[in-house]
């Protein structure tokens, strides 16, 4: 699964800067996941980053993006060769 953000985010910007993929952005009120961009951490990390360091612990699993480790272990491995050929 992709991890969200809830409505309890204080907007401390600690989840930004340690998210690897770049999944994380300032929404309209507060700090959102972008599902194809979100990994859980897999591939970089043994535990989800924005998750370690939210003071708040407002970031679950998303329901609605359920994924296996398989499958966040697929997607890493094509954002890391997308990246890759974009350098």
């Amino acid at each position: 699964m992709s991890l969200y953000i809830t409505d309890e985010c204080i907007n401390c910007d600690v989840c930004e800067p340690v998210c690897p993929n770049e999944a994380i952005y300032m929404g309209e009120s507060i700090y959102e996941i972008h599902p194809d961009l979100c990994t859980e951490c897999v591939g970089h990390h043994d535990q989800p980053q924005c998750q370690l360091f939210c003071p708040v612990d407002c970031i679950p699993l998303d329901p609605n993006h359920a994924e296996t480790q398989d499958e966040l272990m697929q997607k890493y491995e094509k954002l890391i060769a997308q990246k890759t050929s974009s350098n």
